[in-house]
């Protein structure tokens, strides 16, 4: 008995253990599948993926669409906008067929189930539970939802303009607002831009490079209403040459000039200084700064001149004014930082992680009440939140969750900024100077009395000093 006990317990560590390798067998080979990809896609690509947990655990609705879901993350999501939907299929379809009346859904169908396995690849999870027909018309529909919305088709009635007519204009002005939150500022809610570029491709002559254009102003005008940026970005090597998602795209405006002359060394020491000030990378405060002699000056954003984004920091050259874009901010802005920060998180090898060091520069200055109240009143920061102090508390929850080493030079282009910040800010005599600047010259009648103390004084000794040569020479 104990014998057929034994061996029935070994025959079922044998089936488990087959079981276990043909599970690991079948991962080795789609391991083996994604790597034998053809060439072409072997380049960094800008991967959609979720949102750590430890970042939703700070603020969990600054990625989750609204109004719209937009990629096989949200598809399960059922919003309003789901019949909207159809009714944009419904405009690419009718702008094609004025130019190709035996266009159908079918074609559509067919050269998106194409594009299928290269789509999968650009998201960080497999969607095994999402079919290959639920991916491709997940594909189509959102593809056709975005250019609906943001591309100009001649067709003779747009999903948009129709649901106009059911309401207000100031509803519809709303509804624009939350489907481009939606659709451009949201990481997980994305599909590739490739997709939008074939659905085009199919509609219109010319309809890839139309997309491309088209979506590109708009991504361009939306930077520019909300103060981020004021000119399209550079698209040529090493940058990528188009925008991978639409997230993306805005990510490209956000690029500091001269960032080769802002990052410190190859050998890593800074342009200015031998040595690192301090191995702690944390910024001081605006306060602190302002301690330390530190004036802040806002900067306006010109097509021509050198501030372009809200990222072109500066140090003048006395190193005593720190030059901040001004940032204006709303209830969007912490939304659409998050979730730029994000991008840089999965994507730093191909994107950089310049807004991510902006964002810790930011939220580390204006960590206060009284450091969002003194940038305020310099013109850095315009907001219309109720008080000074939520807004510090915007920015000191900005970043939690967010690895990055501001003390790293490689990935911190602020880097070099921060160490001669560092330096002043040690430096006891500017502080001591600083204070007396602050403590008697910010008053006009304190440096009026203090001017005639001092003046005071030196006619004191100046009589005291010829009292005693005319004592002397009496004497003698």
């Amino acid at each position: 008995m104990d014998h057929q006990g034994q061996s029935s317990g070994s025959d079922s560590v044998v089936l488990e253990m087959d079981s276990l390798l043909n599970e690991l067998k079948r991962k080795l080979k789609s391991l083996k599948s994604s790597k034998a990809q053809p060439q072409e896609d072997s380049f960094p690509r800008i991967m959609v993926a979720k949102v750590g947990h430890l970042r939703r655990n700070v603020c969990n609705s600054e990625y989750d669409p609204d109004h719209v879901s937009i990629g096989p993350y949200n598809h399960p999501r059922q919003l309003p906008t789901q019949q909207d939907k159809v009714r944009s299929l419904l405009t690419v379809l009718s702008a094609a067929e004025e130019e190709e009346p035996s266009m159908t859904v079918e074609v559509y169908l067919k050269e998106l189930a194409c594009l299928e396995d290269k789509a999968r690849r650009y998201y960080a999870n497999t969607f095994d539970d999402i079919t290959s027909d639920q991916f491709v018309h997940m594909l189509l529909l959102d593809g056709c939802y975005i250019l609906s919305r943001f591309a100009s088709f001649p067709a003779k009635h747009t999903a948009h303009a129709a649901g106009a007519t059911r309401s207000s204009a100031f509803a519809a002005e709303l509804e624009d607002l939350a489907v481009v939150r939606d659709v451009f500022f949201l990481a997980e809610n994305q599909i590739p831009f490739f997709v939008l570029e074939k659905i085009g491709e199919l509609t219109v002559p010319g309809g890839s490079a139309h997309v491309g254009k088209w979506i590109a102003d708009h991504a361009l005008e939306l930077m520019k209403a909300q103060r981020y940026a004021v000119a399209a970005p550079a698209m040529v090597p090493p940058e990528l040459t188009a925008p991978e998602n639409l997230l993306h795209l805005l990510h490209m405006h956000l690029k500091p000039q001269e960032t080769d002359a802002l990052l410190p060394t190859a050998t890593g020491k800074g342009a200015a200084d031998d040595k690192p000030v301090s191995s702690v990378g944390r910024w001081r405060t605006a306060t602190e700064y302002s301690y330390a002699g530190v004036n802040f000056k806002s900067q306006e954003m010109s097509e021509k001149g050198g501030v372009r984004c809200i990222l072109d920091v500066k140090l003048d050259s006395g190193g005593g004014t720190l030059e901040v874009p001004r940032l204006d901010i709303d209830n969007e802005t912490w939304r659409l930082l998050r979730n730029l920060m994000e991008l840089e998180q999965r994507n730093r090898e191909a994107v950089g992680s310049y807004v991510t060091a902006y964002c810790v520069f930011m939220s580390q200055l204006a960590s206060d009440k009284k450091d969002v109240e003194l940038l305020s009143k310099r013109g850095v920061i315009v907001h219309a939140h109720g008080n000074d102090g939520e807004v510090a508390q915007h920015f000191a929850d900005l970043c939690k969750g967010i690895m990055f080493d501001t003390s790293e030079p490689k990935i911190n282009y602020l880097w070099d900024i921060r160490q001669k910040l560092e330096k002043r800010s040690r430096s006891y005599p500017r502080r001591w100077m600083a204070w007396l600047k602050r403590k008697y010259f910010s008053n006009p009648w304190l440096a009026v009395g203090l001017l005639a103390a001092a003046v005071g004084l030196v006619c004191a000794i100046v009589q005291a000093v010829y009292s005693v040569l005319s004592y002397k020479q009496g004497w003698n």
